[in-house]
């Protein structure tokens, strides 16, 4: 009878510690999984300022015309140390290995490969020649002020003064619509041209409704 109690009893432990070692278990998996879950970012979400990236088309028509400070990727089938990233100098010039300086300022992309697969012609047996546009930095327009997003925009095409308000995301709430004006350096002097909102929205002296040239600044205030 002693016997069969203590069989009983040393069971009973058995069956309960064994409980606590699943329940246990149980506990820390829980906890890791939950330790491992990260909030993961919903795309097109604003971050915790409250602040958004703003994007615009920057892939340049097929008659685009390189300027100073654009930035061109030039690659060279099968010729990695000529292949890389360029910057068009201010006299309008590229530097590349074996081809030593040359002059692309209002070049299309297409003229500027031609140019260069000549060049090479000496050097390589048929050079293939690709070059693109990677940043367009000699047509742009900048726009500061009560806009939603001031910043600098590539002038791809022609554009007007209120073309560029709207890709900017319209006026801001406190926007001086009357006051509006852009800024612009003729001959190293710089001008200021008047634009009225409210009256070209409305019709009214469209001519103010001008195109912008490449290095204007819209200012709103």
């Amino acid at each position: 009878m002693i016997e069969r109690t203590k069989s009983c009893l040393i069971g009973t432990l058995l069956l309960a510690a064994l409980g606590y070692t699943q329940v246990g278990f149980g506990r820390v998996a829980g906890t890791g999984a939950q330790a491992n879950q990260k909030e993961q970012p919903v795309p097109g979400k604003a971050d915790s300022k409250g602040s958004q990236t703003v994007s615009g088309p920057t892939t340049p028509p097929s008659d685009f015309v390189i300027g100073e400070s654009d930035v061109l990727n030039i690659n060279v089938w099968k010729e990695p140390e000529i292949s890389q990233s360029v910057v068009v100098r201010p006299d309008g010039k590229i530097s590349l290995p074996l081809v030593g300086e040359v002059f692309v300022s209002g070049l299309t992309p297409v003229q500027t490969q031609t140019l260069l697969r000549n060049k090479l012609q000496s050097i390589l047996t048929n050079p293939q020649v690709t070059v693109t546009v990677t940043e367009i930095r000699s047509r742009v327009v900048f726009i500061t002020g009560e806009v939603s997003r001031p910043g600098t925009y590539p002038l791809l095409v022609p554009s007007t003064i209120l073309q560029v308000i709207t890709n900017a995301g319209g006026l801001g709430q406190f926007a001086n619509k009357k006051g509006i004006f852009v800024l612009r350096t003729v001959d190293g002097k710089q001008q200021r041209i008047s634009f009225n909102y409210s009256q070209v929205i409305k019709g009214e002296k469209p001519e103010q409704n001008i195109l912008l040239h490449p290095g204007d600044t819209v200012v709103v205030p």
